[in-house]
């Protein structure tokens, strides 16, 4: 059911509320932690701070403009609309996961990339899809449920099984890359439903000039990779004040930020009726989180994996997504819907996980 524009706006600023107190709580209870230790916090931490929250902005504008650029360059080229939904709007939408681990990973903290990757996936599912369906109830498609949710449990089981030996090196990312290729062909080899595209709000690039597009683009690609400089160099900051290693930073700060499109686009979508695209949209999210981004550590920064990234974090995002697939197979085969219930559980779940996190801090 379409929600009124006076009930969206509410969603959306009840939704930016919540944003916000998470971030504060995480923020002062990691200071807590630190002045209980009796350590000294860093005079630059509000610089650090200040910088981090930029570098949200500039990545999110940067994936808009690159995406505004590229989509207009393929449409003067020619290219379809289906295929510039599957290809650039897809890759739009995780660019910031993408381009801030593989800076991590080349500035030698590959910790700070698997956090961010598996703090996405727990934010994805415990938080933004859980809004969405406390929102409005969220009914599931059969289709869905035979293809990207059998493939997403399948890569996150796989990617467990990677990192049992607490190392991620070449061989774990090239397994990761050797995946997406094959279902990136099996993708393109589909015909796949063309009401991804209908959510593009992007105003049309048909009558975009090869120039503005190509000026779009650059914009948009140097946004992406200073912004994630400018956020790797911040966190590690923020970490090494605190005293805290950088996968902390990466599962929580670093997370909610490159994971603001997947809420922006989860929530937009309930408020438009497309539930499947809310569902969608988590979904293939957190398969590029496993499949795109795990693998720049392990190509460029291989090494050891904190045990608690396996044995805590790693446990509670095949949890949660193994919940995400009984609830989806459970609403196809009785008819119901993931109702508000389900989003309660799936918020309580990370709740919990982020309590055990910072008690173990």
């Amino acid at each position: 059911m379409r929600a009124e524009p006076s009930q969206g706006a509410a969603s959306l600023h009840q939704m930016g509320s919540s944003i916000n107190y998470y971030l504060q709580t995480t923020t002062k209870t990691l200071l807590i932690v630190r002045f209980l230790t009796r350590s000294e916090i860093s005079s630059h931490m509000p610089l650090d701070t200040a910088i981090i929250v930029l570098s949200f902005i500039g990545l999110i504008l940067g994936a808009d403009k690159f995406v505004f650029g590229a989509s207009g360059l393929a449409r003067n080229l020619g290219i379809s609309p289906l295929m510039i939904g599957l290809t650039i709007v897809a890759f739009g939408t995780s660019a910031p996961e993408i381009f801030s681990s593989a800076v991590a990973a080349l500035n030698n903290t590959p910790e700070l990339a698997i956090g961010n990757a598996l703090g996405s996936n727990l934010f994805n599912i415990g938080v933004a899809l859980a809004v969405a369906a406390i929102i409005s109830p969220l009914r599931p498609p059969e289709s869905l449920v035979k293809k990207e949710i059998p493939a997403l449990l399948l890569v996150t089981v796989i990617t467990g099984v990677l990192l049992l030996d607490l190392y991620l090196g070449y061989f774990d990312a090239l397994v990761l890359i050797a995946i997406t290729a094959y279902f990136g062909y099996k993708l393109f080899r589909k015909r796949v439903r063309t009401a991804a595209v209908a959510v593009m709000e992007e105003p049309s690039p048909t009558t975009v000039s090869n120039l503005r597009a190509l000026v779009y683009l650059v914009l948009g690609l140097a946004l992406l990779v200073l912004s994630a400089e400018a956020l790797v160099a911040a966190a590690s900051s923020i970490a090494e004040s605190l005293g805290v290693s950088a996968a902390i930073i990466g599962l929580t700060v670093v997370a909610l930020g490159t994971s603001l499109p997947e809420l922006a686009a989860s929530v937009t979508c309930v408020l438009k009726g497309h539930h499947d695209l809310a569902i969608g949209n988590i979904v293939g999210s957190n398969i590029l989180n496993l499949l795109v981004v795990l693998p720049f550590p392990g190509l460029i920064a291989p090494g050891p994996v904190e045990f608690a990234l396996v044995a805590r974090d790693y446990t509670f995002v095949l949890i949660l997504t193994m919940l995400l697939t009984f609830f989806c197979y459970r609403a196809v085969k009785k008819g119901t819907m993931i109702g508000r219930k389900y989003g309660a559980v799936f918020l309580s779940i990370y709740f919990v996980w982020f309590t055990v996190m910072l008690l173990q801090v």
